[in-house]
């Protein structure tokens, strides 16, 4: 099929995106497009407008500091996954990142686009809101930085306003005594995950003190589960609070048992990186 008919802006300037995007109610916002373009394919979205921020300047910026990694909006996949600072400074995004479909879309894709698009098959949203991360969204009213335990509000769904942008997603840095760890199925590499399962862990001498777990493809928004008080079945509290879904790739009771197989596997190679960073 082909794209239901829209007009096309490229606005040279943030401020002249804000004011389109402003002033157009049925508008959409253009970056990488891969997760955009199929939709207007398959006439699943039919907008007014593409606003086409790629030639927007200064948001295709990967930086870290000792606070963290912040990407910006026209960061590629594949920028970001090649930078060994950022991966030095938070590890689960690169780790993460590695997974996110082929090498064509990592080129293409961007990873803001990618969570605000908050597809709960996707591995940067629940990365983001396993790290208690955040993205900074700007308008004509001004700019906020919306948690992203606030960011979610259903499938496919968002809490960003119609007139905002996101312009950069912020990664906290892996602390001192923590590690991380990512695992998931797919049929073949680089489709959907069937289940994605992510840990972070903060140790106390050799102990584990502090254990939250991220799933992706599991409920219908990127969900994470605190397990520390529950190491010794964390499997099970972790389906206590998921609702896992059937749909055309997987059964509810598939997505249950592959839970139940890799959530203690990545709990425990998170737990590896945590003491292999303390004896480094």
């Amino acid at each position: 099929m082909k794209p239901a008919p829209f007009a096309y802006l490229r606005p040279s300037t943030l401020e002249e995106a804000l004011a389109a995007l402003a002033g157009e109610q049925g508008a959409k916002v253009l970056a990488g497009g891969q997760s955009l373009v199929p939709l207007l394919s398959m006439r699943l979205a039919a907008p007014s407008m593409l606003i086409d921020i790629n030639a927007l300047p200064d948001l295709g910026h990967v930086t870290c500091d000792e606070a963290g990694v912040r990407v910006g909006a026209l960061a590629r996949h594949a920028h970001v996954l090649a930078s060994t600072e950022a991966a030095a400074a938070q590890p689960l995004v690169a780790m993460a990142l590695a997974n996110v479909a082929h090498p064509t879309i990592r080129n293409r894709g961007t990873t803001v686009g990618s969570i605000v698009h908050a597809d709960a098959a996707a591995e940067m949203p629940m990365v983001l809101r396993l790290l208690e991360g955040s993205v900074d969204v700007a308008s004509v009213r001004g700019r906020r930085t919306i948690p992203a335990a606030e960011l979610f509000a259903g499938p496919l769904e968002s809490t960003l306003a119609h007139d905002e942008i996101a312009v950069e997603a912020f990664f906290p840095a892996l602390a001192p005594r923590a590690g991380v760890a990512f695992q998931e199925i797919s049929r073949r590499h680089g489709d959907y995950a069937l289940v994605g399962v992510a840990a972070l862990v903060e140790l106390e001498g050799d102990e584990v003190v502090r254990a939250r777990l991220g799933y992706l493809s599991v409920s219908d928004v990127p969900v994470v589960v605190d397990v520390s008080g529950s190491l010794a079945d964390p499997a099970g509290a972790a389906l206590a609070e998921l609702e896992p879904v059937d749909d055309i790739h997987a059964t509810a009771d598939y997505r249950a048992h592959l839970v139940r197989v890799l959530t203690p596997r990545v709990l425990a190679a998170a737990t590896d990186h945590a003491r292999q960073r303390m004896n480094a």
